[in-house]
């Protein structure tokens, strides 16, 4: 009895071991890249001895943006630290508006699919496909003014994207970004992370997607005046961390199949919250506005031993 007994928790344990097992390799499969907040961002990311690899999957080759303003208080308006929802609107599609073909962006360009894992430099790789930066990048914008549900999660974000790339169409190479508005977020939101990018399935193929919660809620946690200072810098978190989002889907769309470094850290990581020397984060003109934006990895950067950039090559 007792050997039988034993016997039945050594089968529940290595039961519950398998699960376990399925559990964690589902969770990587998923891939979840989170954005830590200020403070939080470990130092290893910044590592400049570390290149970054392909593992093998896709890019973004001809990058896209598609933004969905998620839940009916975006139509109604609303007004945070003497801003409107509609100033934040303009701020963020002026962002994605005028960054597709900018210097900014381009350093994008040297990574590519199509290449055995572990290449870290695409130039003379036969098959090579590359990234493109071309303008006009910004694609869509659209109000789902579906109610929000009580409790924001994962799985309801990816939902959600799934419902704008019904809405916009489906494109292998673009980002779908779901942004909530003012004091609706998952938890987590300015205390361990500020935005996260992730993959899911759709009726026409998987999708790359971004979810960006209201970056003003979480003040300098998320970037509010990493860059300018005062009213001026209110909104500087949208574009610091939407600019980090959208550097990592294009590079990595199915995270962690694209480009990251030994630490699993991606083009936007390794180059976070940087204050000063190079790379440090700064105000960048598009079109005919300034927006504060951190810097991306380049492995070209100082022959072949790479860093943090603002413009490439």
């Amino acid at each position: 009895m007792r050997h039988t007994l034993k016997l039945g928790l050594s089968m529940l344990a290595v039961t519950a071991l398998l699960a376990a097992t399925a559990a964690a390799s589902s969770a990587h499969a998923g891939g979840v890249v989170y954005m830590q907040v200020k403070g939080a961002h470990s130092a290893r990311h910044h590592n400049g001895s570390t290149l970054m690899s392909s593992h093998g999957g896709v890019i973004e080759q001809a990058p896209k943006v598609f933004i969905d303003y998620w839940g009916p208080q975006w139509s109604a308006g609303f007004s945070t630290g003497g801003f409107s929802s509609a100033e934040a609107q303009s701020y963020v599609q002026g962002f994605f508006g005028g960054v597709g073909g900018s210097s900014w962006a381009n350093s994008t360009t040297q990574y590519c699919q199509g290449v055995p894992s572990g290449t870290t430099n695409c130039a003379n790789v036969s098959g090579a496909t590359y990234v493109t930066n071309p303008t006009g990048q910004l694609a869509g914008m659209w109000n789902d003014t579906t109610a929000l549900p009580s409790k924001i999660s994962q799985s309801a974000v990816a939902a959600e994207a799934a419902v704008a790339a019904a809405h916009f169409g489906f494109y292998a190479g673009a980002d779908y970004m779901v942004f909530t508005p003012s004091g609706h977020s998952e938890s987590g939101f300015g205390t361990q992370w500020c935005a996260y990018h992730s993959s899911t399935s759709s009726t026409s193929g998987t999708l790359s997607f971004a979810y960006m919660p209201y970056q003003p809620d979480a003040g300098s946690s998320c970037g509010m005046n990493f860059v300018n200072a005062g009213s001026a810098g209110y909104f500087d978190g949208f574009s610091i961390v939407g600019g980090h989002e959208y550097g990592e889907t294009i590079t990595d769309p199915f995270p962690s199949t694209g480009w990251l470094d030994g630490s699993g850290a991606e083009n936007g990581d390794k180059c976070a919250w940087i204050s000063s020397g190079q790379g440090a984060a700064t105000n960048i003109p598009l079109g005919l506005a300034q927006y504060a934006v951190q810097s991306l990895w380049s492995n070209a950067f100082n022959s072949g031993v790479g860093g943090c950039v603002l413009s490439y090559p």
